[in-house]
């Protein structure tokens, strides 16, 4: 059997199984007479508003792979969860649906925080597909920003690298850094599909700053990748080089996980200490 004829015969299969796991009545069909539980195929069909001939081939593994378009239509009629969505479209495609960013969800969970706590002493946060910081550990506390000091509007990491002047002072090179910053910046609103999320952050940004409309309308995306070597330049503990690591959330598409390693032993120690003096004045100033 190839592959298309798997794939077929898989999408058949669980588009059967989620079929006869509706109620008819919920969604004003008549649920007397029925041979098998659950929705007919032209009840699927007609909410799908694709010909039922059509999804019943495709409940057979016939007539080649459906479109994007049709599995979407096909994953509202049978009230798909967004997990249900993703699986119907790798079985059908092969890949995952088209990003659909929803901001202002959920907040960050308590599993979420723990994970990010147990990162120390490197710094790492949680960041939106807009770069808004919605959590962060003691050590991002102590070694990038103060973020709990901060109003929720001004945790933005592209707000920060543009109109802050303690970036410009933290980077050796702040050009070359702003133009990285802004071509990741742009790619990562497109995966999570949240170009039009972010507009409003970019006409802020282009009336505030130059720099930053002219680096914008440039359009660049660098050919070379980033070797994720970042060296700042810290106010107390002077030059530091982190490795920089971004992780996708399990479950959050609209979250990415981003860690600051220290790149020696030293440097971590370091980073501790800072984080440890930190947290001692606070403890003092709270007494």
């Amino acid at each position: 059997m190839n592959q298309l004829a798997v794939s077929g015969s898989g999408l058949g299969a669980y588009l059967r199984d989620r079929r006869t796991r509706l109620d008819p009545a919920a969604f004003g069909f008549p649920a007397e007479r029925r041979r098998t539980p659950g929705l007919r195929r032209e009840e699927v069909a007609l909410r799908a508003n694709i010909s039922a001939t059509w999804y019943a081939w495709l409940e057979q593994g016939r007539g080649g792979a459906p479109s994007a378009d049709v599995l979407d239509r096909i994953a509202r009629a049978l009230m798909l969860t967004d997990l249900e969505r993703e699986h119907l479209f790798l079985l059908g495609l092969g890949r995952p649906p088209e990003a659909r960013y929803r901001g202002g969800g959920e907040g960050v969970t308590p599993r979420l925080q723990r994970v990010l706590d147990a990162l120390d002493p490197s710094p790492a946060m949680l960041r939106t597909a807009t770069w808004d910081v919605v959590a962060w550990n003691q050590a991002a506390r102590a070694m990038l920003m103060d973020y709990a000091a901060m109003a929720p509007h001004e945790r933005n990491m592209l707000r920060f690298m543009f109109l802050d002047p303690r970036a410009r002072e933290a980077q050796y090179d702040w050009e070359s850094v702003a133009r990285l910053v802004l071509a990741a910046f742009r790619l990562d609103a497109v995966r999570a599909g949240a170009a039009a999320d972010v507009q409003p952050l970019v006409d802020e940004l282009s009336r505030q700053s130059p720099e930053f409309r002219a680096m914008w309308a440039d359009n660049e995306i660098p050919a070379a990748r980033h070797d994720g070597l970042k060296q700042v330049r810290h106010p107390v503990l002077g030059p530091i080089t982190f490795e920089i690591s971004a992780f996708a959330v399990d479950g959050r598409p609209d979250l990415s996980l981003l860690v600051y390693n220290p790149v020696s032993p030293q440097d971590a120690e370091r980073v501790a200490a800072l984080q440890g003096a930190g947290q001692a004045g606070g403890a003092q100033g709270d007494s």
